[in-house]
């Protein structure tokens, strides 16, 4: 399968940019041509950025399964799709070809109708990486089911606030999974969940790890057995519609994806099945330089966005090859990633800053007699990457032959919207560059005037915003529209605000300083302080909490809470594990504070507002430049917090 709109030279961006820019509507109606619609759309766009209201496609019908598998039968029935590496490296590979892929969604499609399942109804997936998360996320799609998978490190709590949110009725999950050494006991956090829950109906499990679960008669049900159903009435079922898609509307919903933001409670993420679709296709293809025949490696795991968007989604509308990992980079040892790409001869390496500094500190003995010469491109995902992992990344593992793709982007964006093309336009160390076409960057200080000054080193600063939609833009907050444009559209007059600094040299190239908002960045994953701070604060002996974040060489960014306790039996460490057993419980693993310093009281305006700022200043180790103090309502809580920090 071929390209057309691929760009394949410097000259052709600017080309591309400048249409995308002047007749977005032309520009994109040509690019979703080349998709299999069931009917055209009425108009390209329609939006303004004070409702919000944005629609791509508007009018246009279309299933985005049709495009992921059934167009590619034709001439890419026997190419694999999904190449399936297992946690433990002895057990068998799975290799998935699109007519298998395409044989695997229609029966669970089925399957999911059997239970209920109808177009419209919110399908909670909870699973580990395995073929199955991706079939049931298809098969979601297939049945116009609005899927909302959950990452398998969260708790039952978190899940069950999700639940909540998204009215969700049904639940597909493993008995349990695996992750490196661990066994993670999915289906009784699903049970813990589901206590209390007056909404879910059904949950389909998938039998993965064999840890004994309970299956409460009338609720739960075995994938295996539902699956049999369907196999065994297949040739009834093709007169009765087996196999065939919900055709749906380019603005309907196609998933909920829930994300930290900057108040306690998560927030559902909607994107529709046109806009995404376009986007993630053309974003792939681009930003990698993808060629027909590449195997395309992203490390993410399907329950956050880049998963979605480059495992699944973006590749598979590609007709790509699509590697899906189950276990963690360093099991077995530090090399896992390294016999990945000499087994499967990988083209295409996309993964977190965060893995390649944490692989950085084992050395270069994990790369001995590993031949990493398929290699052709690398990319960066989740945060920006510091020079030193850059050049580390490109001289061992690129060999200085493969173009970095530092990209940046959002669960909200849907896909990739800043980041050099792969081999056609320029690379910087540390900066995401230039813009893709259809994506208007504009720098803003915080009264959202746009910044015309450089700073001293001849940048220019600000607050990072977007001018126009582009395809992969959220709809909404599902449920809440309201939070939807107060979070991202009321910042700023007209502007979508992405949360993020950033700088722009004189070449028109970005780069992204990090978060301004109460959002922190943790290994590439978006967590709210407040979220944070509520889950310390139900520890029994917690009078209260402030949470920021501080720079941390492995994950970019730590957790740094700055606790105030009265409880009884006050043991400094004993308690720290208690808080983080509670943070665990609460949301899980990946919200652990890396440091708790326990404090008398809190930098506090005489309003009772938290000084952050301060708290951040003395985590960075910058105590010299905490300002003025002398406005605080007590002033004498910050020489005590500075020489106590941790």
């Amino acid at each position: 399968m071929s390209y057309p709109y691929q760009i394949k030279s410097y000259d052709e961006y600017k080309e591309a940019y400048q249409k995308s820019i002047d007749d977005p509507e032309a520009f994109w109606g040509d690019i979703a041509e080349h998709f299999r619609w069931h009917k055209k759309w009425d108009k390209v766009l329609n939006w303004n950025f004070k409702e919000p209201k944005i629609e791509w496609f508007a009018g246009g019908k279309l299933n985005i399964t049709e495009n992921c598998l059934d167009r590619h039968l034709e001439k890419l029935a026997d190419k694999p799709a999904i190449i399936w590496e297992p946690n433990n490296p002895e057990e068998r590979t799975r290799i998935v070809t699109y007519e298998r892929l395409h044989k695997r969604v229609c029966q669970f499609a089925q399957v999911l109708k059997n239970n209920g399942v109808k177009k419209g109804d919110r399908v909670c997936i909870y699973m580990g990486m395995v073929p199955e998360l991706a079939y049931a996320t298809l098969a979601c799609a297939r049945i116009g089911a609005i899927h909302s998978v959950i990452f398998g490190g969260f708790s039952a709590q978190s899940i069950a606030d999700r639940l909540e949110d998204a009215q969700a009725e049904f639940i597909v999950t493993c008995d349990g999974a695996y992750r490196g050494g661990k066994d993670i006991p999915l289906k009784s956090v699903i049970d813990d969940a589901l206590i209390g829950n007056k909404t879910v109906k059904r949950v389909i499990v998938y039998t993965r790890t064999r840890t004994p679960v309970s299956m409460i008669k009338g609720r739960d049900v075995w994938w295996e057995d539902e699956m049999q159903a369907v196999t065994e009435g297949a040739e009834a079922l093709k007169s009765d519609g087996f196999g065939e898609v919900e055709v749906m509307d380019a603005e309907d919903p196609l998933f909920i994806l829930y994300t930290s933001g900057s108040t306690g409670k998560p927030k559902g993420v909607v994107h529709t099945v046109g806009g995404y679709m376009v986007w993630t296709n053309y974003s792939f293809v681009n930003v990698f330089n993808y060629q027909p025949g590449q195997i395309h490696f992203c490390t993410a795991d399907i329950g956050w966005i880049t998963g979605h968007s480059y495992i699944i989604y973006g590749p598979l509308s590609a007709g790509a090859t699509s590697v899906m990992f189950e276990g963690v980079p360093t099991w077995p040892d530090a090399g896992r990633f390294w016999d990945i790409i000499d087994k499967y001869k990988i083209d295409i390496l996309y993964t977190a800053p965060t893995a390649i500094r944490s692989l950085m500190g084992f050395g270069l003995d994990p790369l001995k007699g590993k031949d990493l010469s398929s290699l052709k491109v690398l990319g960066t995902v989740g945060e920006p990457i510091n020079e030193e992992a850059w050049h580390w990344y490109d001289e061992h593992i690129g060999k200085k032959k493969c173009p970095i793709v530092d990209t940046w982007w959002q669960t909200e964006t849907g896909g990739v919207l800043i980041s050099n093309l792969a081999g056609v336009t320029p690379a910087k160390p540390s900066w995401a560059t230039l813009p893709l076409p259809g994506v208007q960057p504009i720098l803003v200080d915080e009264n959202g005037k746009e910044v015309t000054e450089k700073d001293e080193e001849g940048n220019y600063k600000g607050n990072l915003c977007i001018k126009a939609p582009w395809p992969g833009i959220l709809r909404t907050t599902y449920g809440d529209h309201e939070r939807c444009r107060t979070n991202y559209f009321a910042t700023y007059e007209n502007l979508y605000f992405t949360g993020d600094g950033a700088l722009k040299n004189d070449d028109g190239f970005y780069r992204i300083t990090g978060r301004v908002d109460d959002v922190l960045n943790v290994s590439g994953h978006r967590i709210g302080t407040a979220e944070v701070e509520n889950a310390i604060n139900m520890h029994a002996g917690v009078v209260e909490s402030a949470v920021v974040g501080y720079p941390h060489d492995i994950k970019g960014q730590g957790i740094y809470a700055y606790v105030i306790f009265n409880g009884r039996h006050f043991d400094d460490e004993l308690t720290r594990k208690d808080i983080l057993a509670t943070v665990s419980r609460i949301i899980g693993p990946i919200a652990k504070p890396d440091k708790i310093q326990f404090v008398s009281g809190l930098p506090k305006t005489r309003s009772g507002k938290i000084m952050r700022r301060i708290l951040r200043k003395v985590a960075e180790g910058e105590t010299d430049k905490l300002g003025d103090t002398s406005t605080l309502l007590d002033p004498g809580v910050v020489d005590e917090i500075v020489k106590g920090k941790l």
